[in-house]
């Protein structure tokens, strides 16, 4: 997921005049995207099945523990200074906003959802549904595309979904150089 979010960020870099130290932020930050999940109970996050409102409102709530713990982080130990430390602030509070601000949070909107979040937004969706989950089997990559061009412009940012879209060889080889590490024997 962190790989895919770094393939937007460099794909948008002349468009929003991204440096590569915030592209590399942003690959280093996004695998924290849910850190908030560790305060969320096993209960609702193990569920096997949907959530009902109640357990949907719980998790929900992982996106600000998330930037509290950050903000702890930062605060105990001193990490006031460390660059670009608001892309891993913003990437863990925001990432569930939504273009049509349905999103939670905040509700924020467009472009007021910071865009390090809007890339790992669709990174994470496409990630999360392109991956075997106990409750779902992976979808292919050509129906992982075509759900983020149906949410584009509505839940997702469309420039970040045209991003990924635009690169699906480099997407495979991403696939392809996980799915050697992971069936990989330690053996050998």
């Amino acid at each position: 997921m962190s790989r895919y979010s770094r393939l937007i960020a460099e794909t948008l870099a002349d468009k929003y005049d991204l440096d590569d130290a915030y592209i590399e932020h942003i690959f280093m930050f996004s695998p924290l995207h849910d850190i908030g999940k560790i305060s969320i109970p096993d209960s609702v996050l193990l569920k096997p099945g949907p959530l009902d409102e109640e357990e949907r409102s719980v998790m929900n709530t992982h996106a600000r523990k998330g930037r509290k713990m950050i903000d702890d982080i930062v605060r105990n130990f001193g990490f006031n200074g460390f660059n670009n430390i608001d892309v891993l602030r913003n990437i863990a509070e925001f990432h569930h906003e939504a273009i049509n601000g349905s999103g939670y949070p905040a509700g924020k909107r467009n472009d007021e959802i910071p865009l390090e979040a809007r890339i790992v937004a669709v990174a994470d969706v496409f990630d999360a549904l392109t991956s075997r989950r106990p409750y779902k089997d992976a979808w292919s990559n050509e129906k992982a595309f075509d759900m983020l061009t149906q949410l584009a412009g509505e839940k997702l940012d469309i420039d970040c979904v045209n991003a990924l879209i635009e690169n699906q060889v480099k997407v495979g080889l991403i696939q392809l150089q996980f799915k050697k590490v992971l069936t990989a024997s330690p053996l050998k």
